[in-house]
């Protein structure tokens, strides 16, 4: 009779440590997962904002050689892309990468310079929402790295140009010009 309780006994500890072994194998596999895509995640919208995350953003404006132009609630240069058509946004994948999206969760308030009524937000292939400027889709700029720079002004990465977006909701060209709506929204 002890033999059974004993070959019992060992039985459910080996079950039990199998089971312990089995979750915590589990659990570090799906943190180390959770980890390369929070990295991936952060590397490719590492200039949006925490403020993204948590709720609506604002958009300002600042002051620049040319011009005065919008920034989101970070300080840093939101652009606009004349590869973007029909208040749709065009650029994913690497583009999204080097160009991140202004997201949020929730309808973005107006800062100084900025009028409300001119903010929007549309629905990105991959479900989040992103915040526009009478109609344009707006961006970061992954290789500007602190408030004022700008220098995404001008590319032509990904086919078209990349513009600073002025508060009239115009491209600001090279010239320090901003340029009118209707020649600069590529169809809007």
């Amino acid at each position: 009779m002890t033999k059974t309780r004993f070959r019992v006994g060992a039985g459910a500890v080996l079950v039990g440590v199998t089971l312990i072994v089995a979750a915590c194998g589990g659990s570090a596999s799906s943190s180390s997962s959770s980890s390369a895509v929070a990295s991936g995640s952060a590397a490719a919208g590492a200039s949006t904002s925490a403020a993204s995350a948590a709720g609506a953003v604002k958009v300002s404006t600042a002051k620049g050689s040319s011009g005065s132009y919008l920034v989101g609630p970070n300080g840093h240069a939101l652009y606009l892309w004349m590869g973007d058509s029909g208040g749709k946004s065009n650029c994913s994948g690497g583009c999204a990468s080097a160009w991140p999206p202004l997201a949020t969760k929730g309808a973005p308030t107006a800062g100084s310079g900025v009028t409300a009524a001119d903010l929007g937000m549309i629905k990105r292939s991959d479900g989040t929402e992103q915040v526009t400027y009478k109609g344009h889709p707006l961006y970061y700029f992954s290789g500007d790295s602190g408030a004022g720079q700008t220098s995404g002004e001008g590319s032509s990465g990904f086919g078209a140009k990349w513009w600073l977006v002025s508060s009239a909701g115009s491209a600001i060209t090279g010239s320090g010009a901003a340029s009118s709506s209707s020649s600069a929204s590529g169809g809007y």
